[in-house]
């Protein structure tokens, strides 16, 4: 029998990959050699699932940042690192998978949403805050309309226009989307 951690990982990596909507239950169960009543016994419907899959995406990702933050003392170096390793899991996801939760999922794209809130304005506003109390970012710069102007939703755009996760390096979207702001207002 298969485990509720299998079922989850297993539905993340083709959620991601295919798109919660597109990939079905019933392609879901034929993956893993099971019924999809099996499926339903632990989770009571698709959007169910779909939602414990972002959850379990955030908590590892979040997992990733806390390391990040106490690996580095340097602010600045911290939201490179957290920004890096977003492209890189970002990469991975198709981009039915971020817009196929809000038109589809809607309670798993208010998680998704809360997690990207709580990443620039509590994680990188923080970070921003700490390295212009120490002097590396200008005093004059506002933070507030930083973080609204290059962090929020940047995988929507990175999406959207021509799936430039596709066109471009990781790094040099990283040095585009992250390095050469942050550099500006230091």
């Amino acid at each position: 029998m298969i485990s509720k951690e299998e079922l989850l990982e297993c539905s993340v990596a083709n959620f991601t990959a295919f798109g919660s909507k597109r990939f079905t239950m019933d392609e879901l169960a034929q993956n893993l050699g099971i019924s999809k009543k099996t499926i339903y016994k632990y989770y009571s419907s698709k959007e169910d699932l779909v939602v414990a899959s972002v959850e379990l995406l955030v908590e590892n990702f979040n997992a990733n940042v806390n390391t990040i933050i106490q690996n580095h003392q340097d602010p600045m170096v911290c939201i490179i690192e957290i920004y890096k390793t977003g492209f890189e899991h970002l990469k991975h996801f198709k981009p039915s998978f971020v817009f196929g939760l809000k038109k589809y999922y809607p309670k798993a794209n208010k998680v998704f949403d809360g997690f990207r809130n709580t990443i620039v304005n509590t994680t990188i506003y923080g970070l921003l805050e700490k390295a212009q109390q120490t002097g590396i970012i200008i005093k004059t710069v506002d933070l507030d309309l930083f973080c609204e102007l290059y962090f929020h939703r940047f995988e929507e755009i990175a999406f959207k226009n021509n799936k430039l996760f596709d066109i471009y390096s990781n790094d040099e979207l990283l040095n585009h989307f992250v390095i050469y702001n942050l550099k500006g207002i230091s």
